[in-house]
């Protein structure tokens, strides 16, 4: 048996803060910790601290967390600390499975049987015959999903949905009638999805005297991870554990909020006080992950959510970078391109490429495999669960044992007709593709085949990649993850922030979406985006991001090369000089800083003129930072242009014939 530390080493290497985090007498405590600023070992150390000075009993901590990954870690860590053995770690559900368990067995009542997908109901409450632009089960699941986690009735989902601003697949009142069919039909069967665990663990502890008393005295000290991702039927638990003490200690980040579609109310973490009086609030600011210059950037995204800024104690790193493509599978080869350079053995696991959708990340998992490069996709089998996925899944399910080759026509026309819906339509389209992979290796194969095939392939992490390998993820699924080098593909309107973004509240959870993103990388970070990016069938122009110029914009500061834009530009780059040092971290010049005025001014004229005769915005033609390094260069022949970043093949094919003769003329016009 491991022994416990002693006090002292307990507190050895904390920073102030985190210090006052773990040693603060103060209770309730939030514990408010940016990205990158030890949370877990606060909170891990805090639980030991406690134990080891006599103000808490190791069997008597409950630590609830949102992913077994995560309460897997801080088992781990209280491990490692000597106390692991007696603290209960685990899910919200995983908690109150185990104690309606036992109030069953104890009660001898017969437990309903637990059910583990809503959609292996909702799917024989819709009609067999849906057309693919009607809302199937996965999409229906999730909204009942939100409505239990908001503790919405059916009956009361309307009026929910209409004060939440919320779209709902199918008009409210029809959802409404389903969500009560579903809710009869759990009962008539006698089942209980997850949410139901919830609500029944809180309802019996605040109606059953007995089982609450047993439940209260044996978990007497509340830990809670992620406390931004709490929703109101996990804080209806909670309080109903609680009973009222105040021996609670919550941490989290109200900027890594990105949940709330699912029901999750960030509210319960930045009203803490308001809620508790007399609660302990202690801040952690110092991202100790990140380099300076991704903290800068860091810090630029949260300007639009606010907050106390990141400070960054680490050493220098390289400034983070922005690469316009021709389209997403030049983006892809460059991305793969640079990942070559930097991998290698022992080192392919320090690399990742984030994307806001799954879709997005196929032509990358093709170019690796091709490559040799060994890969993961992170959260893979979370494709699975992708609205359009899953109700196409179904549909193939109940056809199991026809030939797939006769069903891939019906495939292919649901991902023409959804392909106009975007993410929707780029899923069925990975399907599809995946269907010819499985095809092509078992061409008499079953429906069924394919999706044992499929299903084993998208939830398989092999064991040999586990190591080494560069990580593919939504970034989603990297959250609460770290990279030395991270690729952000994909930063375009329409994708970051997605499409469906339209609210204020949503934008918002957008830009903290982008925050999370920045906060993977420890040392390089580097977005892109292409102006063609193909979607199931279809190919559409792009637009990058409106945050973009934010990003570009807080690099120059960081270079010190900001131009003159206000009050608000000088404090920026006096911000990213401070968090640089006393040396300023000035970096290599940046490509296009020394532009010749009339040459870019004529580059703007032209570029301005070909935009309006195409009918597409300015930047689509080039960026602004492409123009500035032509400017500077002033090429003269096509090899010379293709030497400058930003410039590819595509583009010099269709404007470098032009360009060249703007430079010459704006050259013999001075």
């Amino acid at each position: 048996m491991s022994t416990p530390y002693v006090p002292s080493e307990l507190l050895s290497g904390l920073t102030p803060a985190q210090l006052e985090a773990v040693t603060t007498p103060g209770q309730p405590l939030c514990i408010l910790a940016g990205a990158g600023s030890g949370k877990t070992r606060a909170l891990t150390r805090r639980m030991a601290w406690r134990i080891a000075e006599g103000q808490a009993q190791a069997a008597h901590v409950l630590a609830l967390t949102f992913t077994r990954r995560a309460a897997d870690e801080l088992s781990t860590r209280l491990s490692a600390l000597g106390v692991r053995d007696h603290v209960a770690a685990g899910t919200f559900h995983a908690i109150a499975y185990a104690q309606l368990r036992r109030r069953w067995a104890e009660s001898g009542e017969r437990p309903p049987a637990l059910l583990d997908r809503k959609t292996r109901v909702l799917l024989r409450l819709l009609p067999a015959r849906r057309s693919p632009s009607d809302a199937g089960p996965a999409e229906l699941a999730g909204e009942i999903e939100w409505a239990q986690a908001r503790m919405v009735s059916p009956a009361g989902y309307a009026d929910a949905v209409a004060a939440a601003g919320r779209k709902p697949p199918m008009p409210a009142a029809a959802v409404a009638a389903l969500y009560e069919r579903y809710q009869h039909e759990k009962r008539r069967q006698h089942l209980v999805d997850f949410d139901d665990l919830l609500l029944e663990c809180a309802q019996a502890l605040e109606t059953d005297g007995a089982f609450a008393a047993a439940q209260r005295w044996r978990f007497r000290h509340l830990f809670v991870d992620e406390f931004q991702d709490v929703n109101p039927l996990q804080f209806r638990l909670l309080e109903a554990w609680r009973d009222g003490r105040d021996d609670l200690c919550v941490v989290g980040d109200p900027r890594q909020a990105i949940y709330s579609w699912n029901g999750a109310d960030p509210r319960y973490l930045t009203g803490f006080v308001a809620r508790f009086p007399g609660a302990t609030v202690v801040h952690l600011d110092e991202n100790h992950r990140s380099s300076p210059q991704i903290v800068a950037v860091a810090n630029a995204v949260l300007d639009g959510i606010g907050g106390h800024p990141l400070r960054a104690p680490g050493a220098d790193g390289p400034l983070p970078t922005v690469t316009a493509h021709a389209s997403d599978e030049d983006e892809a080869r460059s991305v793969v391109r640079a990942l070559r350079r930097r991998g290698g053995a022992g080192r392919w696991s320090d690399l990742a490429v984030l994307a806001r959708t799954h879709a997005q990340l196929v032509v990358f998992e093709d170019l690796l495999k091709a490559a040799g490069i060994p890969y993961r996709l992170r959260g893979a089998s979370a494709f699975l669960d992708q609205p359009a996925v899953r109700d196409t899944i179904a549909g193939l399910r109940r056809r199991s044992g026809a030939a797939l080759a006769s069903s891939l026509p019906d495939l292919d026309a649901a991902a023409v007709e959804a392909a106009e819906g975007g993410e929707r339509g780029a899923d069925l389209d990975v399907l599809a593709r995946q269907a010819r992979e499985f095809l092509a290796l078992d061409p008499t194969g079953s429906v069924g085949g394919f999706v044992a095939w499929l299903t084993s392939r998208m939830a398989r992490e092999e064991p040999a990649l586990r190591g080494q390998a560069v990580d593919l993820a939504t970034v989603h699924a990297a959250k609460g993850l770290e990279w030395p080098v991270v690729f952000v593909v994909g930063f375009e309107q329409g994708l970051l922030p997605i499409g469906h973004a339209t609210t204020p509240e949503a934008r918002a959870e957008e830009r903290r979406l982008l925050y999370v993103a920045v906060t993977r990388a420890e040392r390089e970070l580097h977005f892109s985006w292409a102006e063609r990016r193909t979607f199931g069938t279809g190919t559409m122009s792009r637009s990058p991001s409106p945050w973009l110029d934010e990003v570009e914009q807080a690099i120059r500061a960081i270079e010190g090369s900001a131009p003159p834009d206000g009050d608000g530009w000088r404090s920026r780059v006096a911000e990213g000089r401070a968090q640089l040092g006393p040396a300023g971290g000035r970096r290599a010049r940046r490509a296009g800083e020394r532009a010749d005025p009339v040459v870019l001014a004529a580059l703007r004229s032209w570029r301005a003129n070909t935009a309006r005769a195409s009918g597409v915005p300015a930047f689509v033609v080039f960026h602004d930072t492409t123009l500035a390094a032509v400017a500077e260069a002033r090429p003269r022949d096509r090899p010379a242009l293709l030497a400058l970043p930003g410039m590819g093949p595509v583009k010099a094919d269709r404007y470098g014939d032009a360009l060249l003769a703007v430079v010459a003329s704006a050259a013999e016009a001075r």
